[in-house]
């Protein structure tokens, strides 16, 4: 069974289920909160993602269908599980043990009832059910390959019984959440005071879309230091901005929060707001006497290099069906320090802490070229290899 997609940012829309009436109960109760929730609360906005309703009892009444769903209360379920369950009839999932049910996906009333009963007890699975059903794990139920976050990563669920577990759990949870291939900056330093803010959002309640705003002020902030020639506080405002970037994501994940228009709003400033930094730090540096006398020849090489860029993975997704950075394990590792903006960012400040903040323009340019350059012979290369061996599939989907 391989998970379908699901989006980062929860619209406000609910999905239609697949199997009309499908009903589900959640079989007992933790009082621990997780990102601020409780699980029933967590669990509740996870089954409505997947188009399912919660109801008390688990046997069907009038004319529902005979299908149901039901869930321990005291376990915390990856969202791509849950909606993998609720398309997979006759499954049951099993715990860590490889033997007590702690999920299903049951089609008739007397299998709701029975099974009810079986986990909420913590038993084993009769015999007689486990020939009518179907025993799977979290890998067998759900694919690993995770396409939305560009990662492989085995699907979770996790008890929580104690304020040890939700330790465990929380930081399962936020590295499930972590996209896999993304520039160096948010793989290896962020994830650690990413975590710790993303806790402390969730605990205050406040919402990814109040993360994204504070963010649209530091890129206007930003913008206005580098165009004053306040280059390093300006750099400061733009590495405070791209860490909320992954605040607001991985919080939008973990609590299962947000909007669709929250989701536009994101990634349209994200899209945008890099060549607008650019073209205020050469504006910058006429402020300091180090204008640049071949400014507007940089500036087009390197706002123009950031347009071809996105353009060339927009091709690459049209021509392929894949993201260009995920195709083999080179194009994953190039996405580290491609000619992005985190990357960029980070040549910037080297030249800003040596004191020759024209300098950084220039390496972004030249850096600029080469990322466009390595891009296009990938796209060459990977016309190629469809043609001698068929369809291109990414490294991290193969068995």
């Amino acid at each position: 069974m391989t998970a379908g997609s699901s989006k980062e940012r929860n619209g406000a829309a609910t999905p239609e289920p697949e199997i009309p009436g499908l009903r589900a109960t959640i079989i007992g109760a933790s009082d621990l909160r997780l990102w601020g929730m409780t699980l029933r609360e967590r669990l509740t906005r996870s089954l409505h993602r997947a188009g399912v309703t919660v109801v008390e009892s688990e046997r069907p009444a009038g004319k529902e269908s005979g299908h149901r769903l039901l869930l321990r209360g005291d376990h915390v379920f990856d969202d791509a599980l849950v909606a993998d369950l609720a398309r997979t009839p006759g499954a049951v999932l099993r715990g860590a043990d490889g033997k007590t049910p702690i999920a299903a996906h049951v089609c008739e009333p007397t299998q709701a009832a029975r099974l009810a009963s079986v986990i909420a007890a913590g038993s084993e699975l009769p015999a007689d059910l486990g020939a009518e059903l179907r025993v799977v794990s979290p890998a067998e139920l759900s694919s690993a390959y995770r396409r939305k976050l560009r990662k492989r990563s085995t699907p979770y669920v996790l008890p929580l019984r104690d304020e040890n577990d939700r330790r465990q759990v929380e930081r399962a949870m936020f590295a499930g959440a972590y996209k896999g291939v993304t520039d160096f900056v948010t793989k290896y330093v962020w994830p650690e005071p990413a975590f710790w803010a993303t806790r402390a959002c969730a605990a205050a309640g406040i919402t990814p879309n109040a993360v994204t705003w504070a963010s649209l002020l530091l890129v206007i902030a930003a913008f206005a230091l580098f165009f004053s020639g306040f280059f390093v506080a300006g750099l400061l405002a733009a590495w405070l901005m791209t860490f909320l970037d992954t605040v607001d994501g991985k919080l939008a994940r973990v609590t299962l929060t947000s909007t669709k228009l929250g989701d536009v709003f994101d990634h349209g400033i994200d899209l945008v707001h890099p060549p607008f930094w650019y073209g205020a730090w050469l504006a910058g540096l006429h402020s300091v006497g180090l204008g640049h006398p071949d400014e507007m020849l940089i500036f087009l090489v390197v706002a123009g290099g950031y347009v071809l860029g996105r353009l060339q993975e927009g091709l690459f997704l049209w021509l392929f069906g894949i993201e260009m950075h995920v195709w083999e394990a080179v194009d994953s590792r190039f996405r580290l320090i491609t000619a992005r903006r985190n990357p960029n960012l980070f040549l910037l400040s080297i030249s800003a802490l040596v004191g020759r903040p024209d300098l950084g323009m220039v390496w972004v340019a030249i850096w600029t070229v080469l990322s466009l350059l390595f891009h296009s012979v990938r796209i060459v290369q990977a016309l190629h290899r469809r043609r001698v061996q068929g369809a291109i599939v990414s490294w991290l989907a193969a068995p």
